[in-house]
């Protein structure tokens, strides 16, 4: 039975996220490389730029699009503090936008917890890298526009275009918008949205859209799902090298064109099944748009040719608002991104160094995460399915039950 005052999610939370405060404050320390270095080096870098009115024209690691630019000033609110500081507070604050969310609808509207508990215990499974990148702040965008895809789809249409500008990504929380009135809602008030603010940075800061430009060179990902064929092909010879490119430790050499087109051509794949599931379904329950959410952006992550450590904390936000609904088919689904998350920071920052070199730990770890999102994706595609498109149709298709005949009201005579 449900606690009045859920005290237990609220002491874990405070006790998980004071752990990752003191861990990006190095007041612990955690093996492996200094993932905060891209706060205090790169963030602050671009943000001495942006500052200035313009987007790091000539950076090719600057690869977002133009909303960014107010995650990444977004220090200047606390000028009282350093900029890392700033920025790591801003984003535990938005971990804690997240968690009250998340907490008010399940208290509120009658939720189940376990949502909740998703968020409170998902997160710290990703270690100090949820607070020293701008993911988080994006997560918490895209989880707002869920929660409000219910009863307010142009509200959910809004704020799933502010997060496809800063980061692309939450524009996929529309995939299972209702049919009607909602999709037409929400995809209205998104591209509406969208391209209002588009124009606004087109024209307010030049370079707004030279991110789309600065791609196009980019190897496979050494942390990737094809990145495993050159961890392999390492060991029997294959005469490639493993750099610093575009902002990422990338595989280039050999086939790493032809790794990373496939990679592509399996995006193209995962959207054109999208595309068929919305034409096949034919019903609709209260999770489906969040279950079809996750199932979207595990799709694009899994088969992306670079799944950076941050990107599992999309598939957290999203996998906890799916279990807020007693009714959601994305408990295993939700069970194999956690354990896929904590396998990620194993990998990541842990044994980074290993899995750059092709060790055995490395490779190990790598097949394991790679495959537990593999084995998620498929998962969520045949439960969705199944429940959208496969059961309503066997339901219309079954003959009815023949109900017995009524009987008479008035008896002939005898």
């Amino acid at each position: 039975m449900k606690t009045r005052h859920p005290a237990a999610l609220l002491v874990t939370w405070a006790l998980t996220r004071t752990l990752l405060l003191l861990c990006v404050f190095k007041v612990i320390v955690v093996p492996g490389p200094d993932v905060t270095s891209d706060v205090s080096v790169i963030y602050h870098g671009w943000f001495e730029v942006l500052r200035t009115g313009t987007f790091p024209l000539h950076d090719v690691t600057w690869q977002y699009p133009p909303a960014a630019a107010t995650a990444i000033l977004s220090p200047a609110l606390l000028p009282f503090l350093d900029y890392a500081s700033a920025f790591f507070l801003l984003a535990f604050l938005a971990d804690a936008a997240v968690f009250v969310m998340l907490l008010y609808v399940a208290e509120r509207h009658g939720k189940a917890r376990r949502g909740v508990w998703v968020w409170v215990v998902g997160v710290p499974l990703l270690g100090q890298t949820v607070y020293a990148r701008y993911d988080v702040m994006v997560t918490a965008v895209a989880v707002a526009a869920l929660l409000a895809a219910a009863r307010h789809p142009r509200a959910a249409g809004l704020l799933a275009a502010v997060g496809a500008m800063l980061k692309v990504w939450p524009v996929l929380v529309l995939t299972g918008m209702r049919r009607g009135v909602a999709t037409r809602a929400s995809w209205g008030a998104a591209l509406f949205t969208g391209g209002l603010l588009l124009l606004a940075f087109t024209f307010s800061m030049p370079g707004a859209m030279a991110f789309l430009t600065f791609q196009r060179d980019r190897g496979t990902e050494v942390e990737s799902l094809g990145s495993l064929v050159f961890h392999v092909a390492r060991q029997f010879g294959w005469q490639g090298s493993v750099r610093l490119n575009y902002g990422s430790v990338e595989f280039l050499g050999p086939y790493v064109h032809l790794v990373s087109t496939v990679a592509q051509v399996l995006t193209v794949v995962a959207f054109a099944w999208l595309v068929l599931w919305r034409v096949r379904a034919r019903a609709w329950e209260p999770s489906t748009t969040a279950d079809a959410a996750l199932t979207a952006v595990l799709l694009f992550t899994t088969t992306s040719r670079v799944i950076s450590p941050q990107y599992m904390v999309w598939l957290v936000g999203l996998a906890a608002v799916c279990l807020l609904y007693r009714g959601s088919r994305m408990t295993l689904p939700t069970y194999l991104v956690l354990a896929a998350t904590f396998v990620t920071f194993l990998e990541f920052p842990i044994w980074f160094g290993d899995v750059v070199t092709s060790d055995v730990r490395g490779v190990t770890l790598l097949l394991i995460r790679n495959g537990l999102l593999v084995a998620a994706s498929l998962t969520a595609c045949r439960r969705l399915w199944r429940t959208t498109v496969t059961a309503p149709r066997r339901a219309a298709d079954s003959p009815r039950t023949p109900q017995p005949a009524q009987e008479q009201a008035v008896r002939a005579p005898s």
